[in-house]
């Protein structure tokens, strides 16, 4: 396949180029802070100047940035992408954003001639890494299909939703739920510790039950410890929660819960936490318990 670009070498796009580069994808990356690519470029990755370098030299380019902020910065501003975006050229957006940024990055594209894709993942840092990711794509159908083979190393399984939006809808949906999924699972292992349970054998019970899932099960272990090493920062957690309320808010849909989430991890930003595994949640309740 053609040489791709890709914009954003965090947590999540350093794990996804270095797949690439590993099953024989040309690559040329792109950081803010270009020290980050050093790695990358140790096993074949060119490192482009700017994100209006990469789009020059690649015919696709993919874009993995922290929120809809950066993801706007990167298509907009000054030698960005759409300073070389033009016919041929395709854009593939793999942040989370909400649908109004990713539907205002697609027009500006295609404006110029060029093709759009939304395509965020579920899936965090050991997904990406071993190439098991969701892939959440809508847009442009003809660049879908373009781009498969590199989604087929990047993900398990690839989905196609329709027009620009609906990737996007569809991944904070997923994420609200992880999020609450996870406040749900704190409160249990508090509440187990605090009756004199073993929170050890609580993991084991809900693994053998209907609600076994491997969330609890990946991150229960590491939360008894109190180790929150970051897979997913709670950060960009919280920001998902606030998007997902967003979108119920359009569609007056009532969502006590994920509220209620979303409060929990606001507190643990205030806590100083935002930098560590969304699943630092659990410290909120620790916090209060003493």
């Amino acid at each position: 396949m053609e040489e791709i670009g890709f914009l954003g070498m965090g947590i999540m796009g350093k794990a996804m180029s270095m797949n690439l580069l590993r099953h024989g994808f040309k690559l040329t990356v792109w950081n803010r802070t270009l020290s980050r690519c050093d790695e990358l470029v140790e096993h074949g990755a060119t490192i482009g100047e700017s994100p209006a370098a990469v789009v020059k030299k690649c015919k696709y380019t993919i874009g993995m940035l922290s929120d809809p902020a950066a993801a706007l910065s990167v298509a907009f501003d000054k030698d960005g992408v759409l300073e070389q975006m033009g016919p041929g050229k395709g854009y593939i957006d793999m942040s989370t954003v909400d649908a109004e940024t990713s539907s205002k990055i697609s027009e500006a594209i295609t404006s110029k001639g060029g093709y759009y894709l939304e395509a965020p993942v579920s899936g965090s840092k050991k997904p990406a890494e071993d190439g098991q990711l969701v892939i959440l794509a809508a847009g442009e159908k003809a660049l879908y299909e373009e781009i498969l083979p590199a989604f087929d190393v990047l993900g398990k399984k690839s989905f196609f939703l329709g027009p620009v939006g609906n990737g996007a809808k569809m991944k904070l949906v997923v994420n609200m739920i992880m999020g609450s999924m996870m406040n749900a699972f704190s409160e249990g292992l508090v509440l187990a510790d605090k009756s004199g349970l073993n929170s050890q054998t609580l993991l084991d019970v809900l693994d053998l039950g209907a609600i076994a899932n491997p969330m609890f099960k990946l991150k229960g272990p590491s939360m008894i410890q109190s180790s929150y090493s970051p897979a997913f920062p709670l950060k960009h957690q919280q920001k998902d929660m606030r998007l997902a309320l967003a979108l119920g808010d359009e569609n007056a849909v009532p969502m006590p819960v994920a509220a209620a989430a979303n409060e929990a991890f606001k507190k643990a930003r205030s806590m100083g936490l935002g930098d560590l595994d969304f699943s630092a949640v659990h410290e909120t309740l620790k916090d209060s318990k003493s």
